[in-house]
């Protein structure tokens, strides 16, 4: 699965497996990293949210083999409303991260964590600063990508109609028993590569019967059944852990699930609770 590769709109390869970082502990990151790339990762996905980037850096940097085999994302943390707070927030991942340039940096999410789920303003004007501060970033050779993040069809609207540069990827939560199949297929119309996140919804589909079923069909952990869900929807594929066996058999995903199976999973029952994760403004919470 580690050579399998997507196209960004400008060009850059992007490795269609990583590794989501979200709740790993700085001081635990480097590490984590370090076993990734021993297993076979080269795409690892962090954020200034995240508090880890100078982990995530140091793994990348002490991981043995070239930098330019490896692909690095981060986020511009979603307070950051402005071209100011976005250009600073920009040099200071690159300090954090102790690299020359991160692979890809998109905005964490169009509105700031505490109006999500909780306000109708959808901050265009402020997002399109954010986005001119990435824009500069990428033009000055800062970033090889810029994107966005938690978009809906009228954040990318408001992006993409306007800009100069086009988001080349939009990541977003997909998975079984919630996938937005619309947006996702409005994204690669635009010829924006979609990346999923919580691909095992923080864990909580993992106990639900009908997936348990069919992953012992193929013979798989629910786990897998589930990334392999997402790569079949064209997407880039985020599962977190920072345990090396996990690392392995997430990436272990080299089978393929039928039309029909993929038809059932694509309809399941959306998901209601995500346990104690639901209160995440990502899984519907309020900050």
């Amino acid at each position: 699965m580690f050579d399998k590769m997507m196209t960004l709109s400008n060009g850059v390869q992007i490795p269609q497996m990583a590794l989501g970082t979200w709740f790993i502990a700085d001081d635990k990151a480097a590490e984590a990293v370090r076993e990734a790339v021993k297993i076979g990762y080269r795409h690892f996905d962090t954020a200034q949210a995240y508090g880890n980037e100078r982990g995530v850096g140091e793994g990348v940097r002490t991981a043995g083999i070239p930098r330019e085999e490896i692909f690095v994302t981060s986020k511009v943390a979603a307070e950051n409303k402005s071209y100011e707070s976005a250009a600073a927030s920009i040099d200071k991942s690159l300090e954090k991260l102790g690299l020359d340039y991160i692979d890809l940096m998109i905005i964490h999410s169009p509105q700031p964590w505490k109006e999500v789920n909780q306000s109708d303003n959808r901050y265009f004007a402020e997002n399109r600063e954010v986005w001119r501060a990435l824009t500069d970033a990428y033009k000055a050779g800062k970033v090889k990508a810029i994107g966005i993040s938690n978009f809906l069809q009228e954040d990318i609207d408001n992006i993409y109609d306007w800009a100069e540069v086009k988001p080349m990827v939009n990541q977003i939560l997909c998975h079984v028993s919630n996938s937005p199949l619309d947006l996702i297929d409005y994204c690669q119309k635009k010829d924006i590569v979609v990346e999923a996140y919580s691909p095992m919804g923080h864990g909580e589909i993992m106990k639900q019967p009908e997936l348990v079923e069919m992953a012992k069909k193929y013979g798989l952990t629910v786990a897998q059944l589930c990334i392999r869900y997402d790569i079949q929807l064209g997407t880039v594929v985020l599962p977190k852990t920072a345990n090396p066996e996990h690392m392995k058999t997430n990436a272990d995903v080299d089978f393929v699930i039928s039309d029909e199976d993929m038809e059932t999973l694509k309809n399941v029952k959306v998901i209601k609770d995500y346990g104690d994760s639901g209160v995440f403004p990502v899984y519907g919470g309020k900050i």
